[in-house]
């Protein structure tokens, strides 16, 4: 495999941005499943995959979610096409045997609620990049979010299940012409070492 070239590097990382503010054009079921379709490949903790997303589309989903965001997400959040609700599986373990079918890799887990709560949280949080990754490569614009009541949220969705929201994710097609300017990064040194 080559690198990746400068477009590629623009598209994934350069020139994407965080957006908040949406053009009204339908974001496909078809592109939210290739979406899934490429960050499902991307590294977790012993192929533990521990994302469950749920698509928030249809306005009757988007108003189980309103009552659940802060103030200031509200409205770009209802202007979206699509929010994705990036959540972990607490029970990730389980799907274990048909995931990692080399090792008993359930074993690690199971009884041990903090090593199962750190690692969906961390190889979920993972995945929910991957997803980013994935949206941009597919030409979506995404708008990654906290502020939100995380329990209105997971009894709205995931009620009856082990499974945590972590964050929200809008996507579908930004309005550039309302973008402010990108922020700072840190510089190489402020943030790396090579030790």
């Amino acid at each position: 495999m080559g690198a990746m070239d400068e477009k590629m590097k623009d598209l994934l990382f350069r020139k994407a941005r965080t957006h908040n503010a949406w053009l009204e054009k339908d974001v496909p079921d078809a592109l939210l499943r290739e979406i899934y379709d490429l960050m499902k490949f991307g590294a977790t903790a012993a192929n533990s995959c521990p994302a469950r997303i749920a698509f928030v589309k249809s306005p009757e989903a988007k108003a189980r979610l309103k009552p659940h965001l802060d103030e200031g997400n509200v409205e770009k959040t209802m202007a979206a096409p699509v929010t994705a609700i990036i959540a972990h599986d607490l029970e990730f373990y389980e799907k274990l045997p048909q995931l990692f079918p080399h090792a008993d890799a359930r074993s690690w887990f199971a009884g041990n609620e903090a090593l199962i709560a750190e690692s969906a949280f961390r190889n979920g949080s993972l995945q929910g990049a991957y997803f980013m990754i994935a949206a941009r490569g597919l030409g979506l614009d995404c708008g990654p979010m906290s502020g939100f009541d995380a329990g209105g949220v997971k009894a709205a969705f995931f009620a009856d299940s082990l499974v945590e929201p972590n964050f929200l994710c809008n996507l579908g097609y930004g309005d550039v012409s309302v973008l402010h300017s990108r922020s700072p990064r840190l510089a190489f040194d402020e943030a790396c070492s090579i030790l």
